[in-house]
């Protein structure tokens, strides 16, 4: 055979090894070697029965992402799947590591599936804004049943073997060597002598399926899609197995796979996919790391205590340290209740939640310390006291020990600049709720040493976030384009939009709420404090703020809050404020459409974007990408600002913000010239740095 798949007889069982680090996907190098020795096997005598099985750390992972929107070179894995239902005799796959995508395909090809117990099995393709596209649509219902199986393809999340085997996915479980449990059970179906029917012809879970409920959870599905076109593809293929003959609804499979495969949002989220992988990909990343095995956190609030969740989440144990005993129960309690609320919802078991718990150490001592490998302060965000934090810690971190801020604005080379090691510090910024948020900017000071840089972005990783190298700026790199977002805010409801109506121009572009509505659930209170800080003002929220109008925690904001509840309802009265402020200014109001919300808030966004590559804050327009859409809820399905801004044509971005320039004279709408070279030459190639 070849290098990458491997044929072994094992008294009368043939082993078909699988060998293609690091996770064993489904290349063409790998395709026709499996192809040609399952063909070989099918007919040969000597051979009882087949497992499948792979090297390495892992069963197959999935189809070689690579190879999508290539010509597909035969055999591809649909070929494969339909030669394995030709075999006869048994065949097993024996699943270890995880089973995804095209592997969980590949293995449902089998008559047979056995697996290790620590293994998972999913069918993640929406996430990349595919469905399975080799039979997993129409061969899992017929093993779990049409309901399971939407909820599994639509959410993409993997499941373990253990609730595998109850739903009837795997047949068998085990502990122990695995390959020696897969060949005897192999050789169990051989003396069972019984026919043995490929996953195809499994009718039995379909026949008494409740189409009336299928499609009251399907349509709930699509209400939460979000304009996204994958789940909807994924749950109208689920439907076609249940009501159409199996190669038929296999034929409608591969035309709703194809129609993805093609479509921008698909090619927006597999962008995505890789540019996270090349946003990790940072200088000196081959550097020797810092060994880092406890965690101290300074500030028990909201954030603190999130970041201290987030670390215990990884397994790492955590100092969390307060000004006094009242804050610190205070923010324990809450970290217990958070965990109490997992527990409830089934995502957490008691005894996971008692582990969490057990790797928090509290106290009011800065001494206590000593003794952590990273520090992280998460305290009031002014420059003042985060340098009377760090001029502390300077006197007590050990040496080596990792310092950083989890500033959201401020500079991290001024805070550097307050201890005697510079070389020590760089920003961590973390978003809230940190113990959820997956994204976290990691800001490189001027000092910041090479093996710091390279030991936090393995580190971040270790605890579930996707992290991205930023320079210092005020606001970095989020924040600041957070900025130019809002800047027209203001100016469009002075001029005669709503706050429901720019926050619905948002929510139809596909964002999850727009920016007054988000205002309110952040508190219109943090950006008041900043405002303030920077000597600049808001007219309409600076009001809203000196009546106490924080936003949900004050029951008033841009909206009104019933008591308790978190839906927005438009308030009459800042409406009348939004009337008396305009004018007052002598600003004549007028219709404002969707059109101009998203030209007069996204445009600037893209715009500001350029100028961070252009000034080298983000080393990647990918990076930008990757910020904004798992720090701030950017559509996935648009690929993030600057992927978006290729979608929707850079030369018209460029004179609509020329147009928008020339009639405010405001200097976020003066097109940056790295926006000008995207709009002439169609890439982002060459603009950014290392920041």
């Amino acid at each position: 055979m070849s290098s990458f798949v491997s044929v072994a007889n094992e008294n009368g069982v043939a082993v078909v090894t699988i060998d293609n680090p690091p996770v064993n996907a489904l290349s063409f190098h790998v395709r026709k070697p499996l192809h040609e020795a399952l063909a070989a096997l099918r007919d040969d005598p000597a051979a009882s029965a087949i497992v499948i099985a792979c090297a390495g750390r892992t069963f197959v992972a999935g189809a070689d992402i690579t190879e999508f929107g290539k010509p597909i070179q035969q055999p591809e894995l649909r070929a494969i799947i339909a030669l394995l239902e030709t075999i006869a005799k048994p065949t097993v796959a024996a699943i270890h590591g995880t089973a995804l995508g095209g592997g969980l395909e590949l293995a449902l090809g089998c008559h047979f599936r056995v697996a290790d117990r620590d293994a998972k099995l999913g069918l993640p393709e929406v996430k990349l804004g595919l469905l399975p596209g080799g039979g997993g649509t129409v061969r899992l219902p017929r093993l779990v049943g049409a309901v399971k199986a939407l909820g599994m393809i639509v959410s993409g999340t993997p499941i373990s073997a253990d609730e595998a085997k109850a739903t009837g996915l795997v047949d068998a479980a085990f502990d122990g060597d695995l390959l020696v449990q897969a060949i005897r059970f192999a050789n169990e179906m051989v003396e069972r002598g019984e026919p043995f029917a490929p996953v195809r012809d499994r009718d039995d879970r379909l026949a008494g399926t409740d189409l009336a409920a299928f499609d009251a959870q399907r349509a709930e599905l699509a209400r939460k899609a979000r304009g996204l076109e994958a789940p909807l593809a994924c749950a109208e293929a689920v439907r076609n197995a249940i009501t159409l003959p199996f190669d038929e609804a296999l034929a409608a499979e591969r035309q709703l796979f194809l129609k993805l495969v093609s479509g921008d949002q698909s090619r927006a989220q597999r962008y995505l996919f890789f540019a996270e992988r090349e946003a990790a990909k940072i200088p000196g990343k081959d550097l020797r790391k810092r060994r880092i095995e406890r965690v101290g956190i300074i500030g028990a609030g909201t954030m603190g205590g999130g970041i201290a969740m987030a670390f215990a989440n990884g397994g790492l144990p955590v100092t969390l340290v307060e000004t006094s005993e009242e804050a610190l129960r205070r923010g324990l309690a809450t970290i217990d209740k958070n965990y109490a609320v997992s527990v409830s919802r089934g995502s957490l078991t008691d005894a996971a939640k008692q582990n969490r718990l057990g790797l928090f150490k509290g106290s009011t001592d800065y001494a206590d310390l000593a003794d952590c490998d990273l520090i992280i302060e998460a305290v009031f965000e002014d420059m003042a006291v985060k340098k009377e934090v760090f001029g502390r810690l300077d006197a007590i971190a050990k040496p080596g020990a990792i310092l950083a801020t989890n500033t959201s604005y401020l500079d991290v080379n001024e805070i550097a600049a307050s201890t005697s090691r510079p070389g020590d510090v760089l920003g961590m910024h973390f978003f809230s709720p940190a113990n959820v948020m997956k994204l976290l900017e990691i800001v490189r000071a001027e000092k910041t040493a090479p093996d710091v840089l390279a030991t936090v972005p393995d580190l971040a990783r270790r605890i579930g976030k996707v992290a991205v190298v930023v320079g210092v700026c005020h606001g970095f790199v989020g924040n600041r384009m957070l900025a130019a977002r809002g800047a027209e805010n203001e100016a469009l409801l002075l001029e005669g939009a709503t706050p429901a109506q720019v926050d619905k121009a948002f929510t139809d572009f596909g964002w999850p709420m727009g920016p007054f509505q988000m205002g309110d659930l952040a508190g219109l209170d943090i950006g008041w404090r900043n405002r303030k800080a920077r000597g600049q003002t808001a007219v309409i929220a600076d009001t809203l703020c000196e009546q106490g109008h924080f936003g949900q925690k004050t029951g008033r904001g841009w909206y009104r809050y019933e008591a308790g509840a978190r839906e927005p309802i438009a308030d009459p009265d800042v409406a009348a404020l939004i009337r008396a402020k305009a004018e007052e200014l002598g600003i004549a109001r007028r219709q404002i459409g969707a059109d101009e919300i998203i030209e007069r808030t996204l445009y600037p966004l893209v715009n500001e974007g350029a100028t961070i590559l252009e000034e080298g804050i983000a080393a990647r327009a990918s990076d930008i990408d990757v910020v904004w859409v798992n720090g701030y809820g950017f559509p996935i399905g648009k690929g993030g600002p600057m992927f978006w801004a290729g979608l929707e044509g850079a030369a018209k971005i460029v004179e609509r913000l020329e147009h928008w320039h020339g009639r405010t004279g405001r200097a976020i709408f003066e097109p940056a010239p790295v926006l000008r070279k995207f709009a002439e030459t169609g890439s982002w190639e060459g603009a950014g740095g290392a920041p």
